[in-house]
Formats: structure tokens, sequence, C-alpha cells
């Protein structure tokens, strides 16, 4: 290790900082999920199967991971990650925006956001013309109470 690799351990020597002291807002992005799903309008699609990619973006806010480095002060998106999945999985959906909308939902109840963006990608569409992939996106925003 460098002698000066320590320089970078302190959070407080850090240039940058807000003026204003207010912490960055934060977005947690997961890109390219891939899963085996059962959805689609088809009875086809929904008995066979196909493989479906999923994106989110979960608009986390000011979070105290960015002073802190701890896991425990931000959301884990490795746990975004399974949520999302056990939605997919759990049941088969017609139509994509459903699907993306109870994947929304779910991770804005779980992880209290302050909103939440899900797109769901076909890549192989059961389409008789060629096409790379069809998606759908849905953005959720939490609700203020």
């Amino acid at each position: 290790m460098p002698e000066d690799a320590d320089e970078f351990d302190d959070v407080d020597d850090v240039d940058g900082d807000d003026e204003d002291g207010s912490e960055p807002e934060v977005t947690i992005e997961v890109s390219g999920l891939s899963l085996y799903t059962h959805h689609g309008v088809t009875a086809a699609e929904r008995e066979v199967g196909q493989r479906l990619l999923l994106d989110l973006r979960i608009d986390v806010g000011e979070c105290d991971a960015t002073l802190t480095d701890r896991i425990e002060d931000t959301i884990d998106y490795g746990q975004v990650c399974e949520a999302a999945t056990l939605v997919a999985q759990q049941r088969s959906y017609k139509t994509l925006e459903r699907l993306c909308a109870a994947i929304a939902d779910r991770l804005l109840d779980r992880f209290g956001a302050h909103a939440v963006w899900v797109k769901a990608a076909k890549p192989e569409p059961p389409l008789a013309l060629p096409v790379s992939e069809v998606s759908v996106e849905v953005w959720r925003e939490a609700s203020v109470d």
C-alpha cells in the first residue's frame, strides 16, 4: 500500500463538500437483472416462459451512507434485486406494464424510497417482425402523507 493511500480513509479530508452542509442525493441503479419468467399475453408465453431483463432505479434521496460508509444506512441493492425477482417470479402477468407497476409498488413499500423506476424488456419477443427487444417503463413516486 502506498504511503499516501491512507489520506483517502478519512471522509473529512475529502474536498468539495456542499457549502450548506447537506448530504448529496443518492440514486441506486441495477441494470440487466436477467430472469426467466412466465409473463405475456399469449398462453404459450405464460406456459413456456422466456428471459426478461429488468433495469431498476431507486431514488433514495439524502443517504447517511455517503458519510458513514455503512450498508445499514442505505438501500442494499442485493435486497432490491431479490425483491424484484420475487415479484417477477411469484405470479404471471399478461402485460409488462402490470409487472413493472407491481415491482415498483413492492420496492416503494419495502425500502421507503422517494421514487422508483422499473424497466422490463423482452430481448426475444414473440413477434413476426425482427426487433432487438420490447420494453415497458413505469415510474412511481412515494405518496406524501
